[in-house]
């Protein structure tokens, strides 16, 4: 039997529209902003996130990267949850590329509060370093794929402006807790500086992140994405990808919602699992008195793939390719293994 694969939303295959657009897309060379569907999908994707303009790059990690070297100056620090992903997942990219380090702060669900960023002002001093940038993440992924409400976002924002910080939002998964939210993705974006969003996790596009913000600032993302070796030429073949996963997949991460609530309640039911809400694609247990690594090599041979984001937290995140019928299989095994 298929195995359900649980580990991420990263694994999606993409549509047979998205194969039919990317054969017959109509392609030049990026570089020279001469590619019309990219131009095509950036002008979109800065309309839905409520921007001046965006630019297509290739990951994610690129895009947040891209981001902190604009708004920040080298020997800055960058104000972020510590289970952020650009504390966790970027190589410490922000103080490689950019000459800045992280001020990590715990927040409930991964979510800063306006409390966290008034509390990053610090008396200037010439021998200290100060934060100049808030990264947000919305939804959190190792927070659980948790989500940070409007009034939560927009206080966090207010703050900011009063404290004199720019702001980023990794909004990788962004569709989603627009989605989770009932509102659009441009209310979730009022007040940042810049945001980053990805088309390859739950949008099941092949490749591709995009980066939107002011036209000034996209202009000199530009050069820095060229520095990165973010260059793409005929880069409409995936752009195109990116399209359709804008205009037919949004609606339909309600269903990998309702399917991650099923597997959270079949984790909720297992002794000794601490559940995360579940308000989005991911069902998120940590562990007591056993190894999640563990727990991922029994569910494997029961045909469920999972992620052990580290010693004791089970991630399972669902996806377009994994039907109910699927996810109903999952929960059994999952009840079975560690129940």
């Amino acid at each position: 039997m298929t195995p359900v694969d649980l580990r991420s939303d990263t694994v999606t295959q993409p549509t047979a529209e998205m194969r039919k657009a990317m054969a017959e897309a109509e392609v030049g060379d990026d570089v020279y902003g001469e590619d019309p569907t990219v131009n095509r999908l950036e002008q979109r994707a800065a309309e839905l996130l409520g921007m001046e303009a965006a630019l297509f790059v290739p990951s994610g990690t690129m895009g947040n990267e891209i981001a902190i070297r604009l708004l920040t100056r080298r020997g800055d620090e960058v104000l972020a949850e510590r289970r952020s992903h650009v504390c966790r997942y970027e190589l410490a990219g922000m103080a490689q590329i950019s000459g800045v380090m992280p001020r990590m702060v715990d927040a409930p669900g991964g979510h800063l509060t306006a409390d966290h960023v008034r509390a990053a002002v610090t008396p200037r001093r010439y021998y200290t370093s100060d934060v100049s940038l808030v990264v947000l993440e919305n939804s959190h992924n190792l927070g659980g794929g948790t989500v940070q409400g409007i009034d939560g976002l927009r206080a966090v924002v207010a703050a900011g402006r009063e404290c004199g910080f720019r702001l980023h939002l990794d909004g990788a998964r962004i569709w989603n807790a627009a989605v989770a939210l009932g509102v659009a993705p441009a209310t979730l974006t009022e007040g940042v500086d810049s945001v980053m969003t990805c088309l390859s996790k739950g949008l099941c596009a092949p490749v591709g992140s995009l980066l939107a913000s002011t036209r000034e600032r996209i202009e000199e993302a530009r050069r820095v994405r060229k520095l990165l070796g973010g260059g793409m030429r005929q880069a409409g073949v995936l752009a195109a990808a990116g399209l359709v996963a804008l205009e037919t997949l949004v609606p339909r991460l309600a269903e990998d919602h309702a399917n991650a609530r099923l597997l959270g309640a079949a984790l909720g039911r297992c002794r000794g699992v601490r559940l995360a809400p579940v308000e989005t694609n991911m069902a998120v247990g940590v562990l007591e008195g056993q190894s999640a690594p563990d727990a991922v090599a029994a569910l494997g041979e029961k045909g469920v793939l999972a992620t052990a984001m580290d010693a004791s937290t089970l991630r399972l995140t669902t996806h377009r390719d994994v039907s109910r019928a699927a996810c109903e299989r999952a929960a059994e095994a999952i009840e079975a293994t560690l129940g």
